[in-house]
C-alpha cells in the first residue's frame, strides 16, 4: 500500500505491504479505540525507535489509516521534533564528545539538543485532556514552527527517538502516555537508511557518511539500547516487513 504524507515540511512516499497493514496496523488500531472507550478520555501513545525506524511515517500513515479503521474517534499525530533547540542555540553552545568540546549543531539529534522541559510541558497538557498548541520541525528552516498543530482528539500518538529512554529526565515521560510503542531495526539498515536521508539533503556520500557516524548512530544506539520495555515492541525488516 503506497500513501503520501508531509513530515517535517518535506513531501514522503511510504509504503506497507497489505498483509502487514491487516495483520497489524488496524489491529493495533482497533486495540487503541478498545483502550480509549474504556478510559472515556484522550488516550495518549507513544512511540520511541531510533533515527531512521520510520516511526514519523508509521504515525502519519496510522492516523490516515484511522478514518477507516476507527470511524468516529479522532486520532491525531505529533513528533518532538518541534522540540529541537533552535539553530542559534545550537550554533552558539556545545557539548563534550569523547572528551572534546564539539558545536551542539554538528550532533543535532541528540537528547541533549532538544529542550525536554517544553516537551514535558506539551505532553502534561495533552494527556490533561486539553486543547493545546504543538509545535512542529521545518527541515527547510532548521527551526521549529510554534503551534503548528493544535491537539484536539480522542487519541494523540507521540512519536520521537527518547521517548522511552531510561535517562534522567526522559524517562518521566512515559508516565503520561496509556500505551507505549518501540519500533526495532537493524543497526546496518538504519545507518544505510540515515546515509541516504543525509545524501538527500544536499550533502555529498562523504558527508552524509561522517556525520551518520560521528552522531545519528550513536542516538540510534542510545536508543536501542537505553529505552525502557514497551507495551508493544514492532520489529522492521530490511525487506520492509513488520514483525
Amino acid at each position: 500500500m503506497k500513501t503520501s504524507m508531509t513530515i517535517n515540511g518535506i513531501p514522503v512516499e511510504a509504503y506497507y505491504l497489505e498483509e502487514d497493514v491487516k495483520g497489524i496496523f488496524q489491529s493495533l488500531l482497533k486495540e487503541l479505540g478498545e483502550l480509549h472507550a474504556k478510559k472515556g478520555a484522550r488516550l495518549i501513545v507513544m512511540v520511541a525507535a531510533p533515527p531512521g525506524a520510520g516511526k514519523s511515517t508509521f504515525v502519519k500513515f496510522l492516523e490516515q489509516l484511522a478514518l477507516e479503521v476507527l470511524p468516529g474517534v479522532s486520532v491525531q499525530s505529533v513528533g518532538m521534533d518541534g522540540f529541537h533547540k533552535r539553530q542559534e542555540y545550537l550554533l552558539a553552545h556545545t557539548l563534550e564528545i569523547d572528551g572534546k568540546e564539539v558545536p551542539m549543531v554538528q550532533v543535532k539529534g541528540a537528547p541533549e539538543t532538544f529542550d525536554l522541559e517544553g516537551l514535558r510541558a506539551h505532553v502534561e497538557r495533552a494527556a490533561a485532556g486539553e486543547k493545546c498548541g504543538w509545535p512542529g520541525y521545518d527541515r527547510h528552516l532548521h527551526n521549529p514552527v510554534e503551534n503548528e498543530t493544535v491537539i484536539d482528539c480522542d487519541i494523540l500518538l507521540i512519536e520521537g527517538n527518547y521517548l522511552l529512554l531510561a535517562e534522567d529526565g526522559w524517562e518521566e515521560l512515559s508516565k503520561f502516555a496509556d500505551y507505549t510503542i518501540f519500533i526495532k531495526a537493524e543497526e546496518a539498515m538504519l545507518r544505510e537508511r540515515l546515509v541516504d536521508r543525509k545524501e538527500a539533503s544536499g550533502k555529498t556520500r562523504a558527508q552524509a557518511e561522517e556525520f551518520a557516524d560521528f552522531s545519528d548512530m550513536r542516538n540510534v544506539r542510545r536508543v536501542l539500547e537505553g529505552s525502557k520495555k514497551a507495551d508493544l515492541t514492532l520489529r522492521v525488516r530490511e525487506d520492509g516487513r513488520w514483525m
